[in-house]
């Protein structure tokens, strides 16, 4: 695929309109809200909110029913909706005492008041000259949403043709925004090159709920099986980058019967907490777990440049910041916190021997995020693979850099095996 203007990404929606009101327009279809033009950055399910007061601006809409329609059959709390209300009034401008848009009416509900016009979306009907066919295929993006086993909204997107490659949800992803991304264009280019490709964003993460109540391994495990049961994938190869190689690792444990193969990247079995054997480094990984918590939560750009640094170290200072500033689109300073925690502690050492599938292990000889200590710890844990050590000093290989190319030809040989 080229990334070019014209390059299209749908969202299945509820109704496929656009909505006008003031300065703002909300896509529906896409779950899109910008403002002058701009996109406003919005946490999903704030989207979600938005868009049901929005569509169904002819009455008040009782509390009960938003509840309702954020908790999907789950318990949610008044409190949490007061949240979700006051997220989605900030997006529009609206304050709990300024209601220019959504008026709170006592002891009955919310009603949105805006004055709002509506145009529907209509889908391209050209036909698809035969010669065109694979490079629209691949620029054609479709994004659905699914409930994993706790009831948690997992959005999922499948591009391209050919045979199937799943890659499992790691921290940073934005379904909507990554293909754009300097980050991670290059990653869609790659992998849906003469492939079907099958991702999907972490919950907690860009299109995905923002605030599941569990995040634990278990939980990200039933994450990637709703989306395969989805999509409707009854075998398939597994690709796991960095903490989603613990969860691609999990998964091929427990569901040999569907992994062909696993490939992982910049991966590691034991987190940073877990994988510390002294005292000395136990203190040494407490302190750098300490100062993330202090980072994440002031959102001081010196600790975000670090941060930024340990992923790609051999970029310059302003793709830290482009680094950084992409971040805060994918998710919450909450959840940052939460991930860093969260994956800090995971571990998956004691099942990597019932990975069964031949693996792959790809690894930057000079990684600046997860030592290549931890893929020697990969292969000498899983029975039936192969350790690729390339020469790099970032967590995600970049577009530029040789071992980008040698990934993708180690990949493709694997694969055609």
């Amino acid at each position: 695929m080229s990334l070019r203007s014209g390059a299209s990404c749908t969202v299945r929606g509820v109704d496929g309109a656009v909505y006008h009101f003031g300065q703002y327009e909300l896509d529906t279809d896409r779950r899109r809200l910008s403002h002058a033009g701009q996109q406003v950055r919005v946490e999903p399910q704030a989207v979600d909110l938005l868009c049901h007061l929005v569509r169904h601006r002819d009455r008040v809409v009782p509390g009960s029913e938003l509840i309702g329609l954020m908790g999907q059959g789950r318990t949610v709390s008044e409190a949490a909706l007061a949240t979700c209300l006051r997220t989605a009034r900030q997006a529009i401008g609206d304050t709990g005492t300024r209601q220019e848009f959504i008026r709170t009416v006592r002891r009955r509900g919310y009603q949105f008041v805006g004055h709002a016009t509506v145009a529907p979306v209509v889908p391209p009907t050209a036909p698809v000259a035969a010669s065109s066919t694979a490079s629209a295929e691949a620029d054609h993006e479709v994004i659905r949403f699914c409930r994993s086993a706790d009831g948690t909204r997992i959005a999922y997107a499948t591009a391209g043709e050919g045979p199937p490659l799943v890659k499992t949800a790691n921290w940073m992803t934005h379904l909507d925004l990554d293909r754009t991304t300097p980050m991670w264009a290059h990653w869609f280019d790659g992998l849906t090159r003469g492939r079907r490709l099958v991702r999907y964003d972490e919950r907690g993460c860009g299109l995905s709920e923002w605030v599941p109540a569990r995040f634990t391994l278990d939980d990200l495990v039933d994450d990637l099986d709703s989306v395969v049961g989805s999509v409707g994938l009854a075998r398939f190869p597994l690709l796991g980058v960095s903490q989603g190689g613990a969860v691609a690792v999990a998964y091929a444990a427990r569901h040999p019967e569907r992994v062909s193969r696993l490939v992982l990247t910049a991966a590691y079995a034991r987190g940073q907490m877990v994988r510390a054997d002294s005292a000395a480094e136990r203190d040494a990984a407490e302190v750098d777990l300490n100062i993330a918590r202090a980072g994440w939560r002031s959102q001081d750009s010196s600790f975000l440049r670090y941060f930024a640094s340990q992923f790609l170290a051999d970029s310059t200072p302003a793709e830290w910041d482009a680094f950084a500033a992409y971040q805060r689109q994918t998710t919450s300073p909450a959840n940052g916190l939460r991930f860093i925690e969260e994956f800090a502690r995971i571990d998956v050492s004691a099942i990597a021997h019932r990975v069964t599938c031949p693996t792959l292990i790809i690894h930057a000889r000079d990684d600046a995020r997860v030592p290549v200590s931890q893929a020697l710890e990969l292969a000498a844990l899983i029975p039936d693979s192969r350790l690729v050590l390339l020469e790099s000093r970032n967590h995600l290989f970049t577009a530029a850099e040789p071992a980008w190319p040698a990934f993708l030809s180690h990949l493709d040989t694997f694969l055609s095996e």
